[in-house]
This record gives structure tokens, sequence and C-alpha cells, in this order.
């Protein structure tokens, strides 16, 4: 078992799975699949978000032996659909991004003091991937986290995801409908079936 490794093990979820896969620190691989075969459910099952038996382990480390609070600090899901629960976006960082970390995503610095409710949906996401940064994660589920975005928009999202792996080692599991996306930016890609079973596996780089 290598060091800082995400073990997932015949996890099941809501009638989905058996699921089993380990990550690696500074990999990242994809879960593509048809809609409604249980892709989002996996990764909130992971971040320990929705029930779920079988076993998640980091670093040798038990997501049952920690508190959930914890482990979701260490394995963050960054869900579709961001959430906010203040009135400004500044409100949402106890240390705000500096510029050069807005700018990898092309935001300004002034979107800080906007309210949420006059951001698109392509600005709430890219500032909620900042915001889980935060908390220095070890490993990211993303969730279609480019799907309300352009495509220089899409593509600079992955220049910072592919950075953050070599740079701070951090591992990935990313779900997407895009196929091309998905060879661009893993190593491997698993095909998921209606149930939620993995059945075959794209070795990509």
């Amino acid at each position: 078992m290598s060091e800082k490794s995400l073990i997932v093990e015949n996890l099941v979820y809501g009638g989905f799975g058996p699921v089993s896969f380990n990550l690696v620190a500074g990999e990242c691989i994809g879960i593509f699949g048809e809609s409604g075969c249980g892709k989002t459910r996996l990764l909130r099952s992971i971040a320990d978000l929705d029930p779920h038996q079988g076993s998640l382990s980091f670093n040798d480390e038990d997501a049952l032996s920690m508190p959930a609070s914890t482990w979701r600090r260490r394995v963050a899901f960054l869900p579709s659909e961001s959430q906010w629960w203040r009135d400004r976006v500044s409100e949402h960082f106890p240390l705000p991004p500096g510029e050069p970390e807005l700018g990898s995503l092309a935001l300004q610095p002034k979107i800080l003091s906007a309210e949420v409710s006059h951001l698109s949906s392509g600005e709430k996401q890219r500032l909620a991937l900042l915001r889980a940064l935060k908390n220095s994660p070890a490993v990211l589920l993303l969730d279609e986290i480019t799907a309300h975005l352009d495509s220089e928009r899409a593509q600079l999202t992955e220049k910072k995801i592919a950075a953050l792996q070599s740079e701070q080692n951090l591992a990935v599991v990313w779900v997407s409908h895009n196929i091309d996306q998905l060879r661009r930016v893993c190593s491997r890609i698993l095909y998921m079936a209606q149930g939620g079973t993995i059945v075959k596996e794209e070795l990509v780089k």
C-alpha cells in the first residue's frame, strides 16, 4: 500500500456498488458513466456525506477513526452546484484568496466584495474551488466542476488542478460527462455501469 493513499473498498451506497479502488498522492482518476449510475452519490459517500457500507481509509487511517469533519477536510467534495450560506463572497473566506489565486482562475479581486446572488454559476464554481482549497485537502472529489464554464475557463481550472497535483501532491477523483476532458486530466478512467459498479478501467497516461 502506498503512503498517502485513499483506499475505497467494497463501498455500497444507496443501492449502488460495490465499488473498490485506490488513489495515490498526486494522481487523478476519472469516473465516467451514464446519468443515474451513481457517480455523484459515490463521491458523496467517499466524503462521508451519505450513508454507506464498506471501508474508507486515507494514509492507513480509517474514516471511522476520526470525526466526520476531520475526514471532510482531508477528503473534500466539490459538488456541481456549489453551496453558499452568507450574502457576500468574502464572508465565506476566513482568509480571502490573494490576487494570484484569483487570477489563476480568471477572477478579479473585486469579486470578493460581490453579493453571491449576483454571481454567475461559473464564478460560484471557481470560487467554491478556492474555498475548498483553503482547508488544504489531500484529496479532492470533483463533480462536474467545469460544467458551467466556457472552454477557456474550463482549461484554466484543469491547469489549476494539475498544478496542485504537481506542487502539493493533491490526489483527485474527477467525475465528468466529458470523456475528452477526463482523458486530458486523468491517468486512469473508471467506467461505471448502471447500478454503480465499475466495469472497465482505461489507462490514459
